[in-house]
């Protein structure tokens, strides 16, 4: 069984800044990529960044020159730094990890989420 933790989240004003992590625990062998999403509400889930090993690193095009993924392999944690946030960003941030496990396994896995909220 594998676990993805997400934190980081919380409120902050218009032009802040937050990071958010994710770490993925348990019965891992390799990870192909991590990627996060955001829920808003009444709107569906988006893919807002995902980074994939011997890939470069692809952003929906709202965050793109404001967010960046980046990956830490010897930890296992996926990492979103979100600056200069719009009030558009509040979402529920979800972590997503593409797995394998020991036993030969490929998975999709999800975290709980975390909120960010961008209010004034």
């Amino acid at each position: 069984q594998v676990q993805l933790v997400e934190s980081g989240g919380g409120k902050v004003q218009p032009g802040g800044s937050l990071r958010l992590s994710c770490a993925a625990s348990g019965s891992i062998f390799s990870i192909n990529g991590m990627a996060w999403h955001r829920q808003a509400p009444g709107k569906q889930r988006e893919l807002v960044a995902a980074i994939a090993t011997g890939a470069r690193p692809n952003y929906v095009d709202s965050v793109k020159g404001r967010f960046t993924i980046s990956r830490d392999n010897a930890k296992n944690t996926v990492y979103l730094q979100m600056n200069n946030l719009k009030p558009e960003d509040t979402a529920i941030y979800y972590c997503n990890g593409d797995i394998w496990s020991p036993s030969g396994r490929r998975n999709d896995y999800w975290g709980q989420g975390t909120q960010v909220t961008v209010s004034s």
